[in-house]
């Protein structure tokens, strides 16, 4: 084989490597140190969109209080960010979204024992 013929498989494997196998490293370094900075205090938000606060860190599972007195266990690796920002003093979880006002008004309020109504079909309304 010649280095021409050998050519298409270099570049193949060249843009493999740099299209996932370095991107991959990268993100798992970023991963490891993100980690590796965990603090009892930090607010951080979990893979799955949970916000907490680090109570303590365990090896590889970290403790994170979701609501006052509410402390969960999991892995480190499940921590995706940590999000900026302090709790208030008095232990509470700062408001993450905006309030846009007053919830709107409804024009008829649902009765609990009134089951929802269901259109009827029939074979005329099928044909239709």
């Amino acid at each position: 084989m010649t280095l021409v013929e050998l050519l298409p498989f270099a570049v193949i494997a060249a843009a493999f490597w740099l299209l996932i196998i370095r991107p991959s490293s990268v993100r798992r370094k970023a991963q490891a140190a993100l980690v590796a900075s965990l603090a009892p205090g930090q607010r951080i938000m979990t893979t799955a969109g949970v916000f907490g606060t680090v109570v303590a860190i365990d090896a590889d599972r970290v403790s994170v209080e979701v609501a006052p007195g509410v402390v969960i266990e999991m892995l480190a690796q499940a921590v995706a960010q940590v999000v900026p920002g302090d709790p208030s003093p008095d232990g509470s979880t700062p408001e993450l979204l905006a309030d846009d006002g007053p919830e709107p008004e409804t024009s008829r309020e649902a009765d609990v024992d009134d089951p929802p109504t269901l259109p009827t079909l029939t074979p005329e309304a099928d044909r239709g």
